[in-house]
């Protein structure tokens, strides 16, 4: 069986014209008036006025035939099977002051954590060399972050140049009374933004170089939550162990490097990727970091598929041809075999 489609189906709409052609020709062009219609009762019909409306009814074929042609039937001819990925993904970042430390670059000391979180996930978004990947350009991306309180950033969204923008543009919070890390908001924000999308798959990238101090949410009732909406997250400790250099002014007001003691609660952040069926990964430098996220990346690959036609045969050609007949017969045979005298 033909698998027949219109191109252009809103067309049929004009198919009452065919009534109208119809009505049009057999409505009497005269009368005459008699006194008595009996002597014609009894009369039998010739074959001629039997078939006495069959130019109308081809007039309206044809008419039917044209709109037809016009909504333009076609066949698929070749078809291909295209699958593309497509997930809800939103990345929750820690903006607190610890985030300020310069350990994952060692030979470059100017370089803070959140310079190098941003240039990897912009990396994970875009596709680099870092991830060793081609990019999510089919999914649904969005950003919270996260220090002393929790900010959504950038709704879930297929604009990521737009997304980019936003993500060079964040920094540490420079203020005591917005420091902090609230993880547990950061993470239950991020689920609030997910949970209502309709992705086959949402995960949450929660990233932090601290232990939870801040908040309303406790970590692991924010992790709970996600369980319960089948949301996965995949949690990332970023920093080196015990101590790391921190920059801060000296007595002459030159900007010096200082160690200062670091903590991360990668016992918390294993507990809510168990939970969520995720997964904890420990970056300490920018390499391990982004190999975190090419793991992520070929994890969290949801397959969709969908048909696309590449070729069409159009059968419009042969209706205009059979409208052109039917409404040249129609006329002929109505103004010669079957024409009618006032």
């Amino acid at each position: 069986m033909l698998d027949w489609e219109l191109k252009d189906p809103w067309f049929l709409a004009l198919l009452p014209l065919a009534i109208l052609v119809y009505w049009l020709a057999t409505r009497p062009k005269s009368t005459m008036s008699y006194s008595s219609l009996t002597l014609f009762a009894q009369t039998p019909l010739s074959l001629r006025q039997r078939f006495s409306k069959l130019p109308a009814v081809l007039m309206a074929l044809g008419t039917v035939a044209l709109v037809l042609a016009l909504a333009r039937p076609r066949t698929p001819e070749h078809e291909s099977r295209v699958s593309r990925d497509g997930i809800a993904i939103m990345m929750a970042v820690d903006l607190s002051s610890s985030m300020n430390a310069r350990d994952l670059v060692e030979e470059d000391r100017s370089i803070n954590r959140l310079d190098v979180v941003k240039d990897v996930f912009i990396d994970f978004v875009f596709g680099g060399e870092r991830v060793a990947s081609e990019g999510r350009p089919n999914d649904l991306i969005g950003l919270v972050t996260f220090a002393g309180y929790a900010d959504s950033i950038c709704p879930l969204t297929l604009d990521h140049s737009n997304l980019a923008s936003i993500v060079h543009d964040l920094h540490i919070v420079d203020r005591q009374s917005e420091d902090g890390t609230a993880v547990g908001d950061g993470l239950g924000l991020a689920v609030e933004r997910l949970r209502r999308s309709e992705a086959q798959s949402k995960i949450v990238i929660l990233l932090t170089d601290g232990v939870n101090n801040s908040g309303v949410f406790p970590p692991l009732k924010s992790a709970e939550l996600a369980a319960e909406f089948d949301i996965k997250v995949y949690c990332i400790g970023t920093g080196s162990s015990g101590v790391a250099p921190m920059p801060g002014t000296d007595m002459l007001g030159r900007i010096q490097l200082y160690p200062q003691r670091v903590e991360i609660d990668e016992e918390t952040l294993t507990e809510i990727a168990e939970l969520t069926g995720g997964k904890y990964y420990r970056a300490e430098n920018r390499d391990a970091l982004a190999e975190i996220y090419q793991a992520i990346d070929s994890l969290e690959r949801t397959e969709v598929s969908e048909i696309r036609y590449l070729r069409y045969t159009e059968h419009f050609p042969m209706i205009v041809a059979a409208a052109i007949g039917l409404l040249t017969l129609g006329t002929v045979v109505g103004s010669t075999l079957f024409r009618r005298l006032p």
